[in-house]
């Protein structure tokens, strides 16, 4: 599996659309830990969509931090150029992926948010585990308890799980992911 490299391009592309150095921040260790995460994983994936889907997943941010942010990102991602597989990313990102009915109560725009590639639900599963590992919140002696200890802390704490439809989203991609890393 060829490495990625995040490009310095990218991160001044956030810096430039208005996106604040913390939000880079946390940008920039998502996209690490999604590689992190698809190296691990069994199976040839788009290590440049991972990584820029990841990089780039909060930058509607630069205008709200509301949960339109996923909308406003990917429509900030259209304008700028930036391949439609990663706008999606940006836009499905919300909750790890709405149903319409989600979307509706919401006040999104109606439509199906789910996330249907591998490369969408990694940047989803990174973007959880990197709240939960430097939110400090939880105590982790080390990053791979997020992992260990993924659907014992989502269910302890609502702020990470959201909701219950929400929660069993996250732990499907959870339990998916950490198989195809027991296969590599």
């Amino acid at each position: 599996m060829a490495a990625y490299t995040i490009r310095e391009s990218d991160i001044n592309l956030l810096r430039q659309t208005g996106v604040s150095e913390d939000d880079i921040g946390h940008c920039v260790k998502v996209a690490q830990k999604a590689l992190e995460i698809a190296v691990r994983c069994a199976g040839g994936m788009d290590m440049e969509l991972i990584a820029r889907g990841a990089l780039f997943h909060d930058l509607g941010k630069s205008k709200t931090h509301d949960i339109e942010h996923g909308k406003i990102g990917a429509e900030l991602g259209k304008a700028l150029g930036l391949p439609t597989a990663i706008t999606d990313i940006m836009e499905k990102h919300i909750r790890g992926g709405l149903t319409p009915d989600e979307a509706r109560e919401l006040e999104l725009p109606v439509k199906d948010y789910s996330l249907k590639t591998i490369e969408e639900k990694i940047v989803i599963y990174a973007d959880r585990l990197v709240d939960i590992i430097y939110d400090g919140i939880v105590e982790l002696s080390k990053d791979k308890e997020a992992e260990d200890k993924f659907v014992e802390i989502l269910t302890k704490y609502p702020q990470y799980g959201k909701n219950e439809i929400t929660l069993r989203r996250y732990i499907a991609y959870h339990d998916e992911i950490q198989g195809l890393m027991a296969k590599a």
